[in-house]
Formats: structure tokens, C-alpha cells, sequence
């Protein structure tokens, strides 16, 4: 397209985005202004930078955003462009505008702390995630466009709630979880709860990483949906105005008598996926900096979801398992969406030690649990991360966590008997099916698993659950909800055995 002398569309936005390129943080200030306009939008974007000539076209047909017209006078350019198809803003034009529903705000702080009821010996529990169905994921990439008011998206995750709570109920768990219904993904949707972050599509990345050929050769070896699938990034100081996930366990707690457990990204997880050059480094001096912020925000949704009723509040840190399993030294790697370069595994699991024990400090330990697994984004057992536990055994020890639940039934996670180097007063949860394989476990292979926990750990000790969540990310689930409900069904049978 060549430049014309004007625009003929007056914008709805615009911003200067002066002489950044498009690898140096302007792709995200175009999504920061572009991804609250309704669909049809007008985004004016200023630059002096002569490489976006040719990169925002290029953009603007990966993400399918419409470059309408642009202007050159001098050093200074001028791009229009449509959020989605122009002739969106036509039709959205023609037709009367629906009025907006406005969410009640969100309480910050109880008034007082509810009890939680206690988790027995043997229980059973999912990990934390659920398949969406597929109206819940339309909602939610129509409430992350713009397009659905955040009443009416509570209102459509609260039905997939009640759904994914039931079948969990049905398969006889004794724990349960509102099965991440409302979140894009089992970490990044933080970014969405809080203050100056953003969610950004993985393919505005590209140009972010070293070798974009090659990090787009993965997602799509990995079967991840760059376009779809949406990575933390932050603009500003982390600040934590509503809780993150404390209204997931009000409304869960309101439609069932049963325990609700509750997962969170760990801190050590958190600081990987949002800290980037040319990102956050303008916010922060060093990830060490922007780890402090998702410190004190973790730890008042923590003290919050204490007062909510939490019955145990997990925390994934399944990046652990790259640092100590990937062989690749400063690389970035989409493992678990950490896309930052990590530092040598002694110095990175003593970070991630020191942050989940800061997080951890001052709260009821046997309210807590740490989860680690190897990877969840694909049921190829092949490309996941492989080893033992036995050079993470010193660090997890290390974690004042009340429970660990910890990836076991895949050969990829060696034996069990390892564990034993965990504090003896800490439960552990052993992974007794695991969510990749297509079959659900024979009962007798089930038990066979639940009878080796017990003879190393105890019967009061022992927790379990499949190795990890049904659908870490929205639109690329594991497995269907039918065959998680029948997994988790076959840990209910088998520990039948043992009561």
C-alpha cells in the first residue's frame, strides 16, 4: 500500500509511538490501545521509525487487523488501522448499540475470615484445570476482544463452572476446583487481574525473541495456537486493585459442600513469563525488582484466599522442571510460557526457592501446596520435558509448603521413591493417571500406585490426583471433560480399596 496524503477515517485512538521499532516495544503499545476499541475500531498510530514500513503491514496480516490507509510527511508517519476488518465498523455502524452491562465492583478485602473444611487422608482432587466448553472459550476470547461485557462473561463462566464442578462431584473426588473456567490459561490470565499488565497474542512476540524462525517452529511443532494463546506483559508497577482469583473460590464455594482448592502461578513462574527486555525493563531495573511486586501480590491474594475459605492453595511452578531438564542454557523456551533466559539451574532454583518462601511466610502450611510437573500443553508424551525428581528433591525440601503434588504416573518422571527426601511432615500428592493418555487407567494399575504411596509415605500423608491439569491452556485442551471425569473416577474406585 502506498501513502496517500491523508486519511479519509478520522481514528478513535491515536497515539506516538515515536522511534521504537517494531522489535523494541511498539507492537506492544499498539496492542495496549488497540485491544480495548470494539471491533471496527480506528487506531491511529504516529512513528518516526523507517522500519515499520514494512513491519506493521506485516503485522497487521498476521494478526488480521486491517492497515486502512497511512500518511508520510517528512520523518513522520501516520498508520490507520482497523481493529479486524473495516467493514466490521460499517456493520457496527448500521446497527443500534447494545447497551453495556456494568459488573459490580469486587471486593478487595473480606470482613471477616471464613473456616475451611479439613482435606482427609487418601483424598482425591483434579490438579486444577478443566475443558472448556466450547461456548465458554467463544465468551472468552469475545470478553478479551471487547465484545462481551464482563458482567455477561462472569455469567457464562459460572455456568461452565457449575458444569465442571458437578462432573468432578459425579466422578467422586473429594476436593474440588472450579476447573479454571474463567482463565485464558492456567498462568497468563493474571495479567489480565492485574494493574499495569496487559495480555498480548504470542505471535506479537516474534519479533521480541532472537530467532522469531525458530521460536515460530516450535509453537507450531508444539501444536500451540500462537494466535490465540495470550503472554503477560507488563507496562507499569505491578499493583493487585481486585483479586486474582479469590472470586473464583467465592463463587465455588457457593455450589458445593466440598473442600475447593485453588491454584495460583508461583512466583518463581510468574517473574520467567513476564520479565522480557525491551518489555518490562521499562517498568523495572531487573527481574529481581519485578519479582518483589509479584511477591506482595501473591502474598495479599494469598492472606485473601485464606479469609475466603481456601481449603488449599496450590502454587505451579512447573518451570522448575526447565531449569533442571532442558539441557540448554540461556535460551529462551516457550516451557510453561517462559519465554525469558534463565541463568545457571544452582542460581535459578535458589530464586525460586527464596520467592516462594516469602510468598509463604506468615501463612497456615497446611494450607498450602506446590505443584511441579514436566510440561502440559500437548498429550505427545514425547516432546515433554524428561527426569527424576532427584535434582529438584533438595530445593522442594527447602519450600515451607504444607503438600506436594507432584507428577508420578508418567515413566517420564522416574521413580517414586525419591520423594522420600521431602520433610516428612509435608502430605504428598502423588499423580496416579495421567491426563495425556488417551485410555483411562486400568482400576488395578490405579491401586497398584495408591499401595506404593502409602507403604513409603503413610496413609495420612498421601494425596491424590492425575499428574497434572485437563486443559492447561483454553483452546488447547489435554482431553475432553467426559474423559476427565472418567480419570478421576478411577482414583475414586481404586482408593475404594483402601477405606
Amino acid at each position: 500500500m502506498n501513502p496517500t496524503d491523508r486519511h479519509a477515517l478520522v481514528p478513535d485512538v491515536s497515539f506516538d509511538g515515536g522511534d521504537l521499532d517494531c522489535g523494541n516495544g511498539l507492537l506492544l503499545l499498539i496492542r495496549k490501545h488497540i485491544d480495548p476499541l470494539p471491533r471496527g475500531g480506528l487506531l491511529e498510530i504516529l512513528s518516526s521509525e523507517i522500519s515499520i514500513d514494512e513491519d506493521l503491514p506485516a503485522w497487521c496480516r498476521l494478526t488480521r487487523n486491517e492497515l486502512v490507509s497511512w500518511t508520510k510527511l517528512g520523518g513522520q508517519r501516520s498508520f490507520l488501522v482497523c481493529k479486524g476488518a473495516l467493514a466490521e465498523r460499517e456493520t457496527a455502524a448500521a446497527a443500534p448499540a447494545a447497551p453495556m452491562a456494568v459488573a459490580p465492583a469486587e471486593p478487595t478485602r473480606r470482613r471477616e475470615p471464613m473456616a475451611a473444611p479439613p482435606i482427609p487422608e487418601l483424598a482425591v482432587m483434579g490438579i486444577g484445570s478443566w475443558p472448556r466448553p466450547r461456548w465458554m472459550i467463544e465468551a472468552m476470547h469475545a470478553h478479551m476482544e471487547g465484545r462481551l461485557p464482563e458482567r455477561a462473561f462472569h455469567d457464562t463462566a459460572d455456568d461452565a463452572t457449575r458444569l465442571a464442578i458437578a462432573a468432578q462431584e459425579k466422578a467422586g473426588v473429594d476436593v474440588v476446583t472450579d476447573g479454571e473456567q474463567r482463565r485464558d490459561s492456567y498462568a497468563s490470565f493474571v495479567a489480565s487481574r492485574l494493574d499495569n499488565c496487559q495480555l498480548i497474542p504470542l505471535i506479537d512476540l516474534l519479533p521480541l525473541v532472537d530467532h522469531p524462525e525458530e521460536f515460530e517452529a516450535e509453537l507450531r511443532a508444539l501444536d500451540i495456537p500462537a494466535g490465540e494463546v495470550r503472554h503477560p506483559a507488563v507496562f507499569g508497577p505491578l499493583k493487585r486493585s481486585r483479586p486474582l482469583v479469590a472470586h473464583e473460590v467465592d463463587f465455588a464455594r457457593s455450589v458445593t459442600a466440598k473442600p475447593v482448592k485453588v491454584a495460583l502461578p508461583g512466583p518463581y513462574l510468574l517473574t520467567r513469563t513476564m520479565w522480557m527486555e525491551c518489555i518490562s525493563d521499562q517498568a523495572y531495573a531487573s527481574r529481581e525488582a519485578l519479582a518483589e511486586d509479584i511477591v506482595r501480590v501473591l502474598r495479599e491474594e494469598l492472606a485473601e484466599l485464606m479469609d475466603a475459605g481456601a481449603a488449599l492453595v496450590q502454587f505451579d511452578e512447573p518451570v522448575l522442571s526447565e531449569v533442571v531438564f532442558s539441557g540448554a542454557k540461556n535460551k529462551r523456551s516457550f516451557m510453561c510460557g517462559a519465554l525469558s533466559e534463565s541463568l545457571e539451574p544452582e542460581h535459578e532454583l535458589g530464586f525460586a526457592r527464596d520467592l516462594l518462601n516469602a510468598v509463604l511466610d506468615g501463612a497456615p502450611r497446611e494450607r498450602t501446596a506446590l505443584h511441579v510437573c514436566r510440561g502440559n500443553w500437548t498429550p505427545d508424551e514425547s516432546v515433554a520435558l524428561s527426569g527424576s525428581y532427584g535434582p529438584l528433591i533438595p530445593t522442594l525440601a527447602q519450600v515451607r509448603v504444607g503438600a506436594y503434588l507432584l507428577e508420578m504416573c508418567t515413566p517420564r518422571a522416574g521413580g517414586m521413591d525419591v520423594l522420600k527426601g521431602l520433610p516428612d511432615d509435608a502430605r504428598i500428592g502423588v499423580g496416579v493417571v495421567n491426563q495425556k493418555y488417551a485410555r483411562v487407567e486400568a482400576v488395578d494399575d490405579v491401586i497398584a500406585r495408591i499401595a506404593s504411596a502409602i507403604g513409603l509415605f503413610g496413609r495420612s500423608r498421601v494425596l491424590l490426583h492425575p499428574d497434572c491439569g485437563f486443559a492447561t491452556f483454553a483452546d488447547n485442551p489435554i482431553c475432553c471433560s467426559s474423559s476427565a471425569q472418567d480419570k478421576l473416577a478411577a482414583i475414586s474406585k481404586a482408593v475404594q480399596h483402601f477405606r
